[in-house]
């Protein structure tokens, strides 16, 4: 009779350490000065308040913000394409992007990764883009786990996740409960699909199309891998920026991350029954990437706009007298600004012109 052993069975320890061994050094790079140092903990350390005179605030009444997302089905592109590097920033982006819509300052991530057989490689390159992500953001990547699971994952699959904890005053909190008739709704562009609808945009590119991902798309300057590729914006500076000169809920009332169900669902989630927002579509032109995609799959305009960012990645409705100056800010750190709409009384929603 045989002897079985872990590697008999499709996990190989000593591969396993080997690729660990190349993580400390990538988690490393994102720490800040709250992070304690420890060596084969069971979970990070993180400060909260540390009282140093020109170090991190001290909270009176912090509450602590928290997210979790995955990459969803963009992940089968990435390894149809073979090009990883990209979708840990994406990762890392559909959590925090979250975190800030609450006003809260994202302080730590850890990542989930799942693979059917050990990729040293793989992790390593998967793990430097959530890195990198993190460091973008301002946020400590304070800890993860990879599992090796075969017969679950078909070979070369894997998947991820990510985990944000960010941290709020109370007082300072944003749920949408201050915003007025009157108020003005500022967007900041996307830089594609972000990491939505990617069931549909794999359809339609790949079986109803028949296009692979090394074909060139002309209007695009690139080809389908790259475009399906570009990684999720990471918003958190822009939003950091903004709150440190306008007050919360006094000059900006309400943020929004758009993620799957376009700007509708992602605005109207957090207005009050008195409050409707209309939206002029013609105050921005969609990125190249959605109408291509709209000819090439016949899809239905109001599906594309259910479905997908269109264009707007994130959203800033503030107090009208506030709006130029936040707009002129935005844009001295490279930010595009488009002004997309406001607020009026009415019944709970979101309405489109044009």
């Amino acid at each position: 009779m045989a002897q079985l052993s872990y590697q008999s069975a499709g996990v190989d320890l000593a591969l396993y350490d080997q690729a660990m061994q190349r993580l400390p050094a990538l988690m490393k790079q994102t720490h800040t000065p709250r992070v304690i140092p420890v060596n084969d903990a069971f979970g990070g350390l993180f400060r909260l308040n540390t009282g140093k005179r020109g170090g991190p605030p001290t909270y009176r009444d912090p509450v602590l913000v928290s997210g979790t997302d995955g990459v969803g089905t963009k992940l089968k592109v990435a390894i149809a394409t073979q090009l990883y590097s990209t979708v840990g920033i994406d990762l890392v982006a559909m959590s925090v992007n979250d975190v800030i819509c609450m006003g809260a300052d994202p302080l730590f991530f850890l990542d989930y990764l799942a693979l059917g057989k050990d990729n040293p490689d793989l992790i390593a390159t998967l793990v430097a883009g959530v890195a990198k992500g993190c460091q973008e953001s301002g946020v400590a990547l304070l800890g993860g786990e990879t599992a090796i699971m075969p017969d679950l994952y078909a070979e070369g699959d894997f998947d991820m996740a990510g985990f944000c904890v960010g941290v709020v005053e109370r007082t300072e909190m944003i749920t949408g409960s201050a915003i007025r008739p009157g108020d003005v709704l500022l967007a900041l562009p996307s830089s594609g699909f972000h990491s939505n609808g990617y069931s549909l945009v794999r359809k339609a590119v790949f079986e109803h199309a028949g296009l692979t991902t090394s074909d060139h798309v002309p209007e695009l300057g690139t080809n389908v891998g790259a475009a399906l590729l570009a990684p999720t914006r990471l918003y958190a500076p822009a939003v950091r920026r903004s709150l440190k000169r306008y007050k919360a809920n006094k000059s900006i009332t309400g943020l929004a991350h758009i993620t799957g169900g376009g700007l509708k669902d992602n605005v109207e989630r957090f207005l009050q029954d008195d409050v409707q927002v209309v939206i002029d579509r013609n105050a921005w032109q969609p990125h190249p990437v959605f109408p291509w995609l709209q000819r090439l799959g016949n899809i239905d305009r109001e599906e594309m706009y259910h479905t997908f960012n269109m264009g707007i990645g994130f959203v800033l409705i503030v107090r009208p007298r506030f709006a130029s100056g936040l707009k002129a800010l935005l844009e001295q750190h490279g930010e595009t600004v488009h002004s997309i709409g406001h607020v009026v009384a009415g019944h709970k929603g979101v309405v489109y012109q044009n």
